[in-house]
């Protein structure tokens, strides 16, 4: 694995697992209501998941690698681009990702229920797709072996999202009020914003 790139990587994903979203909403309702213990079963699907679109992205990207190169550079730079863009993007957010009251209620009982509705919430979101198709290429040296890359990026991306989504199951009311305002959702989101784009300049000129 390059260190360079593994150095950059790994900030850069834990600040977009970290962004309050779908599954972490998710995960701090349950944790709030039902408790961490049970909450592990929603982040088992939702880590599964998560799995699924980071092996199909990769999939895609690795055949796009050994068939068509210069597609995979044109990739590549546009995974740059797409990184900058979210950044803009999550400069300008106002604070929607704030929670209320009406976002976040659940009433879900039984294990299986819990691990398809983590699932679910992982496979059925457009921007994680998007996102783990623009955000892979970048980070993929081309001169060493894929597979090995591969496997260490998306344990990477399995480890942080079950990290950050224990995070929000076992932050409680502390959390939840925090988040609650949209000032602080808004300072996340520039945070991870600020990294994205310097992220997406320092792979395009790379």
């Amino acid at each position: 694995m390059n260190l360079a790139l593994l150095s950059v990587f790994i900030p850069t994903f834990f600040f977009v697992s970290i962004t309050p979203g779908m599954c972490m909403t998710l995960a701090l309702t349950l944790g709030m209501s039902i408790g961490y213990r049970r909450t592990l079963w929603m982040m088992l699907g939702e880590v599964i998941g998560v799995g699924l679109v980071s092996v199909a992205a990769v999939l895609g990207i690795s055949s796009i690698m050994l068939n068509y190169p210069w597609l995979f550079t044109i990739l590549k730079s546009v995974g740059a681009a797409y990184l900058f863009y979210l950044g803009i993007s999550m400069w300008q957010s106002k604070g929607r990702l704030a929670l209320s009251e009406a976002n976040t209620e659940t009433h879900v009982s039984r294990h299986w229920d819990l691990i398809m509705q983590g699932f679910l919430t992982a496979i059925a979101n457009p921007k994680g797709w998007a996102f783990m198709i623009s955000l892979l290429p970048p980070f993929i040296d081309v001169e060493k072996p894929l597979v090995q890359q591969l496997v260490v990026l998306v344990a990477i991306i399995l480890t942080f999202e079950f990290i950050c989504m224990s995070i929000y199951a076992t932050g409680g009311k502390a959390l939840k009020s925090a988040l609650g305002h949209s000032k602080n959702v808004r300072l996340i989101n520039r945070i991870s914003g600020s990294l994205m784009m310097g992220v997406g300049v320092w792979l395009f000129v790379g």
